[in-house]
């Protein structure tokens, strides 16, 4: 087996085809060399020989043999000797797996210099600062990679130079103090790992090698394969590439740059240059970097060829790249590249532009963009160049962003609210009786729950942004503070949610307001050109249905019947009729919400003007519209004018241990079908109303949960008895069709019978 490539030479053809073998690093140098983009040579070792060291603790046996070659080759190329020569070759060695995992695995920079040849590089650069300086930076990260050294052992010998000197910066180290330093940290190399720093440039290379192996098994490379799902056994290739000095001057820098704003898509350099710098001091925030754009006024030259180069890594690659570069003295030196990552507004912009500009066809465009991004540019998000620390993490429950002072009762929030405050409503769990607050809020923050809680079916319902189950959240309402360790928040202090990703964050963090562009529509087009299904939304409110119908929906999908009911009177309403303990009082209940239901049904059929409507009957266990606190259970026993102690006892009856399949969907309305009853009554004189005045309306209503044949065949007979008497009433017909979504195993391994009496099927992702 071959286990190492130089640039350019790559299994296949040196491209990127060579991704598993070489890293993304390694294929990409490769093929940056292929198309004469002005790259230091040097070569990759495989990610084969990563794994095999990881299987067998040892480098495999002839990998010492390629590395001599390989080295003899970078020799005849750069005209140096490693180890030797004035001057001396040294050597970067980085990390580089097939999946990017940016800043999780280590880099060694300017290996091969030992203290014999430190003046060997003075003599050839006139910089004696330089040269220490450039072994100073190798003793110490072969001492973090290799050996182990705490890093922060060796930045209190640097701060203690630093203040012995004088110097604000490591940049103002005279060569005398990085000297003196170099040894310290020689000395502190000898203490903790036994034996001294290697002088032999070949000993130093290898050890960085297996340092970089070992790297990817360090915590936060591991922490990071589990967050973006990258699997564990893949290893990482190491990249050994010439070195080229961004430190030699004012004439030299180095830099990270896109090849396009990844923040707004613009088609413009964007990123951060450090003179006299190498490049790990752009990314450690030793000192505070450039704007690219300015580099013009630093290189004009350099800046030059690196636009150049952004048009040929495009043209190349067909896509935003992001890339490090080094000038040395007014040369500039390609050292990565690799697709950019991007916010949602710019993935759109980009797309769209790179089909303009003839680099992608339409078809590419769509595949360019994660359905999920398109989530994001419908609603505020978290500035993206915002740089608040996260204070907590849970699930992201709704999306968008959030912006309030922390309330923790729905009474303070609708009251604050009303007073003209932003507001973000902070509870254990949410319960029906906190609607009203949660309307009222910008945000809704709960310490228990999942993505479909009561806060998270609620606040997507209506589009308000949600984070639940932040379980590292200590909420002290009667204290009236919320806490994350040592962090307390108390009520009236600003946080900010990001209901996308589920975090939150203390303080007023800026938002991104959702801007629908030309290139929104013009992409939405070219998907409607493709695709092969037609779109419905979920939608249960008029004024979600005029949004949908904006965002190009061709029907509602499903419109849930049980969010009419979580809102001011209406769940009172609910409440009562849950409680009653006989038919009549139950009745007498859903009398009053008839007429609410009906509205909402005219509205909807409205707005949807011709287009289906697929509307599922009472689906959600009765106890989510119950109380779940002693307060809210007391207040709900002084309205209803019953005792408290019998009412917490009912209330602990109706609540489900297994809410999926307790006493809900179907199974309510055949205990109970005085419930379907209303709700079709309604739905059907919503639809008789509104196709009077002229519109075109497509009613299908949805028994939910079914498992069987016999349920559906039941509730059919209740639907079409109930539709016989409403056209009897109003003395005209309508067309309607009875359905049902397959969402349970039964269902679906019955399906064929059920199907006998459905007009439709829906499928349930459960």
């Amino acid at each position: 087996m071959r286990w190492i490539y130089s640039f350019g030479d790559g299994a296949a053809d040196g491209g990127r085809e060579d991704i598993h073998l070489l890293g993304g690093k390694g294929a990409n140098l490769g093929e940056m060399t292929r198309i004469g983009l002005p790259v230091p040579p040097g070569f990759t070792i495989t990610t084969e020989a990563c794994r095999h060291f990881l299987r067998d603790g040892v480098v495999p046996p002839d990998l010492n043999q390629e590395v001599d070659e390989a080295l003899a080759r970078l020799e005849e190329r750069t005209g140096q000797g490693f180890g030797h020569g004035t001057p001396p070759l040294l050597v970067s060695v980085r990390s580089g797996a097939a999946a990017s995992m940016p800043g999780m695995m280590d880099t060694i920079l300017d290996l091969g210099l030992r203290e014999s040849t430190v003046p060997l590089l003075e003599q050839a650069t006139g910089n004696a600062r330089f040269a220490w300086d450039c072994y100073r930076r190798l003793i110490q990260m072969y001492g973090e990679v290799v050996v182990g050294v705490d890093p922060a052992a060796f930045g209190s010998l640097l701060r203690g130079a630093k203040e012995q000197s004088g110097a604000v910066s490591d940049a103002e180290l005279g060569a005398e103090y990085l000297a003196t330093l170099t040894s310290e940290f020689k000395a502190l190399i000898q203490e903790v790992a036994g034996q001294p720093f290697p002088e032999d440039p070949r000993d130093q290379l290898m050890g960085a090698v297996i340092g970089v192996f070992r790297s990817w098994n360090n915590n936060r490379a591991r922490a990071y394969r589990r967050v973006h799902g990258i699997a564990h056994d893949l290893g990482t290739a190491v990249s050994v590439q010439a070195m080229v000095f961004g430190n030699l001057g004012p004439d030299s820098g180095s830099g990270v740059a896109f090849t396009r704003n990844p923040v707004t898509g613009e088609a413009a350099l964007y990123g951060e240059f450090l003179p006299n710098a190498q490049g790990e001091d752009v990314v450690a925030g030793i000192r505070d970097p450039l704007p690219v754009k300015d580099m013009p006024d630093w290189l004009p030259e350099a800046y030059a060829e690196l636009e150049r180069v952004r048009c040929v890594l495009e043209d190349h690659f067909h896509d935003m790249q992001d890339l490090e570069f080094t000038v040395q003295r007014g040369r500039v030196y390609m050292l990565q590249t690799r697709t950019g990552k991007r916010t949602a507004a710019a993935a759109l912009k980009i797309a769209v532009d790179m089909v303009e500009e003839g680099r992608i066809d339409r078809k590419e465009a769509l595949t360019r963009l994660d359905p999920a991004a398109i989530d994001h540019l419908l609603h505020p998000t978290v500035d993206p160049e915002a740089e608040e620390p996260i204070l907590a993490s849970g699930l992201p429950a709704s999306p968008g962003a959030a912006v309030g002072r922390v309330v923790f009762t729905a009474a303070r929030a609708q009251a604050w609210a009303d007073a003209g405050d932003d507001v973000i409503l902070v509870r254990e769990e949410t319960s029906p009786d906190d609607f009203e607050g949660m309307m009222a809020a910008r945000g809704v923050l709960t310490v228990r729950g999942g993505t479909t809680s009561h806060a998270a079916v609620v606040a997507r319902g209506v589009g308000k942004c949600c984070v639940v189950g932040v379980s590292s959240l200590k909420v002290e309402e009667d204290e009236g503070r919320m806490s994350v360790g040592d962090v307390v928040v108390a009520e009236g202090d600003w946080i900010t949610l990001d209901g996308s990703e589920g975090h939150v964050y203390r303080g007023r963090v800026p938002t991104v307001e959702p801007e629908f562009s030309a290139d929104f529509a013009r992409f939405m087009e070219w998907a409607d050109d493709v695709r092969r299904l037609r779109v419905r939304a979920n939608a249960d409110t008029p004024k979600d249905s005029a949004r949908a119908l904006e965002n190009g929906a061709e029907g509602i999908g499903l419109c849930r019947t049980e969010h009419m009911f979580f809102q001011g009177e209406r769940v009172h309403v609910m409440q009562e009729m849950i409680l009653a303990h006989d038919e009549e009082t139950r009745r007498d209940a859903l009398d009053r919400l008839l007429p609410m239901q009906r509205e909402d049904f005219e509205g909807i059929f409205r707005v949807m003007a011709g287009r289906p409507v697929t509307i599922r009957l009472l689906d959600p266990p009765l106890h989510e519209f119950l109380p779940r606190t002693e307060a809210e259970i007391a207040d709900l026993a002084e309205r209803l004018d019953v005792d408290v102690v019998k009412l917490r006892r009912e209330v602990q009856r109706l609540r489900e241990s297994n809410p999926m399949l307790g006493h809900r969907g179907v199974r309510l309305a055949t205990t109970f079908p005085e419930i379907a009853e209303m709700q079709v009554w309604a739905i059907l004189e919503a639809a008789l109303t509104v196709s009077g005045e002229g519109v075109e309306v497509i009613p299908e209503i949805m028994i939910p949960l079914v498992v069987s044949a016999r349920e559906l065949q039941g509730q059919r007979e209740i639907v079409d008895r109930v539709a016989r008497a409403v056209f009897d009433k109003v003395g005209r017909e309508i067309d309607y069709l009875v359905g049902t979504m397959i969402e349970l195993p039964r269902a679906a391994m019955t399906a064929g019978d059920i199907a006998l009496h459905a007009d439709f099927f829906s499928f349930g992702t459960n």
